[in-house]
Parts: C-alpha cells; structure tokens; sequence
C-alpha cells in the first residue's frame, strides 16, 4: 500500500471520535461497531387473556391429503403462537365427513384422532354447516361431540371475520 492511503485511512479513523463527539458519543463509543437491536421483549400474558391472533379455515374437502395440510397448518399456528390465537374450522361440502361420527367417506382415523385433539386440547372450534348436515340427513347427534352445528356454514365464516378472523380457503 502507498503511503497517501495509509496516511488517508489513519487521518479518517482517527477522526472518527471528533465526528461521533459532534453527536454526543465517547471516542470509545464512535470507534465502536453498531450492536445489533435487541429483540423485542415477549409481551407477557395471563390466563384468559383474549388473543392476539384469530384465524378462521374453510375446510369443504373429504382428500386426507387436502385435510392433512390443514392440520398441519394449524399445527404450525398453534406451534408459533401457542396460547395467543383464536382458530376456527368452518367445515361443509364433503369435508363434513370429517367431523361425523360415522362418516360416509373414507377419512383416516388418525386425522380425525388429531381434529379431537386440536379441538379438547388446544380449544380450536369445529363448526359444521347445518345445511350440508341437512342436506345429507344428518343431524347433530351424528356429529363428534366436540362439533359446532352452525345453520349455514358460510355465514360462520362470515361472521368470524367480522369479527377480526382472518379467512383462510384452500
């Protein structure tokens, strides 16, 4: 390196302390490199707290690999937000299958296994159209337990929305 650059690059660090001493900055704090941000702090919450978050799925398939990825979607939700999160799972059209306790459609046990977990455990509300039920001749004594009966599953989810759930079709 030439002697000019070097001399250049000594007068501009060792000016350094002069420009930061203009913001009201130490030497030892001009020289210094930036520490990144500190993340921020989680906001604590409490039992009964409302959430944060509110989402509302539409699920009017009967493919396990189209309910699948629902679950799994919801899994993901309840995973990153744990507590802080309201989810809703308006199910008509076909879907409806899913939350009957005998269903007419071949549904694999294991997933409903986990819509009854994720509904006892984790409180995620199951709403089944009244109309598909009706159209099907079902009613709500034919439907899991832990399932909502809604006359008309598309006005549940109209409804959650308005009440700030985002809406979420596959």
């Amino acid at each position: 390196m030439s002697k000019t650059t070097t001399g250049g690059r000594r007068r501009f660090l060792t000016g350094l302390p002069a420009v930061g001493a203009l913001f009201g900055l130490t030497a030892a704090q001009a020289a210094e490199p930036a520490k990144p941000a500190a993340a921020p702090a989680k906001k604590e919450r409490f039992p009964g707290d409302p959430p944060e978050h509110r989402i509302v799925y539409q699920l009017n398939h009967a493919e396990w690999e189209y309910i699948e990825h629902i679950l799994n979607s919801i899994s993901a939700m309840l995973t990153k937000y744990e507590d802080n999160v309201a989810i809703a799972v308006v199910v008509f059209g076909p879907g409806i299958h899913l939350l009957a306790k005998n269903p007419k459609r071949d549904i694999p046990a294991i997933l409903r296994q986990r819509v009854e977990s994720q509904a006892k455990n984790y409180g995620v509300k199951y709403i089944a159209c009244g109309n598909t039920m009706k159209t099907i001749g079902w009613d709500k004594k034919e439907m899991l337990d832990f399932a909502q009966v809604e006359e008309v599953g598309a006005a549940a989810i109209m409804e959650l929305q308005e009440k700030g759930y985002a809406y979420l079709a596959w």
